[in-house]
């Protein structure tokens, strides 16, 4: 019995990061000044209930809510889970436990963390908490450092009313999303990045409706079968869409503006991504044909560039809009 040749099986570490940045409304500003200040604030809702974190409309009827209150520090685990093995940008770097917590005078529970040293065996639903504050604080969720065990009893604090204002509100935040992941391609995908280390680019054609995908996928999303016969397209291509940038991205060394086009590769069944240089941004227009440039060690092309070609027709692009 022959055994079944081996394959290498592709895989890396990918990061999708970015700066998401939001003003803030009256309700986020009084929340996250006040925790800056040390004040924990909630609004009252339609039903009568005290929502903490503060929504800014009325979950019920939909209506902007403005009437703000004050609650306690303290408060009640509603529900937790343990966190074995904290990660980058966790609130903190040993074990703890993610829990929802009603503190007093609120009728809806905050996520956060809770430092508890004993383990999982000391946190439990209905164990009492307060905050530990961060040291330094800016006005934001992390100015709450985390929850910690608290031996009060519960209390009968009730919300008060509180005018949210405080002096030098914050406005506005900036929050770090970043996703990390270890990203295997199939089959289709792995020999779609073998063929682009010879400047290739290969696709794989549809047995139903013909159409050849780039970059391929296994099978026809629309047709819903494998796709097995690979078909090798352009290198030249038609920018079929285009938009023009004018923010410059962290990381990326391209000034701008500079332009960013969906480029039908000749052969394929739809457009694929890329930068186009070569060209002043105000001149990139749909239907020019392009070409791409491929960097020294470069995985796939840098950029295209035009090809010096007259524009493709409309019609011959028009369905891969």
């Amino acid at each position: 019995m022959n055994a079944a040749p081996s394959h290498k099986v592709l895989s890396a570490p990918l990061v999708v990061e970015f700066p998401f940045t939001r003003s803030l409304g009256p309700v986020q500003s009084a929340f996250l000044t006040g925790l800056r200040e040390r004040t924990v604030l909630g609004v009252k809702a339609s039903d009568g209930r005290t929502l903490v974190p503060p929504t800014e409309y009325d979950p019920v009827t939909a209506e902007e809510l403005r009437d703000l209150v004050e609650v306690g520090r303290t408060g009640t685990v509603t529900t937790w889970s343990w966190n074995d093995r904290p990660r980058r940008g966790q609130p903190l770097r040993h074990p703890f436990a993610w829990v929802l917590v009603r503190l007093d005078g609120a009728d809806t529970a905050l996520l956060h963390a809770l430092d508890a040293p004993e383990g999982p065996q000391a946190v439990n639903t209905g164990m009492r908490v307060r905050i530990r504050w961060a040291e330094h604080r800016s006005g934001a969720i992390t100015d709450i450092a985390c929850f910690e065990p608290d031996d009060s009893v519960p209390s009968t604090h009730r919300a008060q009313p509180h005018p949210g204002e405080f002096a030098d509100p914050v406005t506005g935040i900036v929050a770090e999303a970043r996703l990390d992941y270890t990203y295997t391609p199939g089959r289709a995908q792995a020999r779609y990045l073998d063929a682009l280390t010879t400047r290739r680019t290969l696709g794989e054609r549809c047995p139903r409706c013909h159409k050849v995908y780039v970059p391929p996928r296994g099978a026809c999303p629309t047709c819903g079968v494998p796709t097995g016969e690979q078909v090798e397209v352009g290198p030249r291509g038609t920018v079929t869409t285009f938009c023009v940038v004018n923010i410059k991205a962290k990381g990326l060394d391209i000034e701008v503006p500079y332009v960013y086009a969906h480029i039908a590769l000749d052969g394929a069944g739809l457009a694929l991504h890329g930068r186009i240089a070569g060209i002043p941004y105000d001149q990139v227009r749909m239907g020019l044909r392009v070409e791409p440039v491929w960097t020294e060690g470069g995985r796939y092309p840098d950029h295209y560039r035009p090809t010096g070609e007259p524009d493709a027709d409309y019609e011959t692009y028009k369905e891969l809009l």
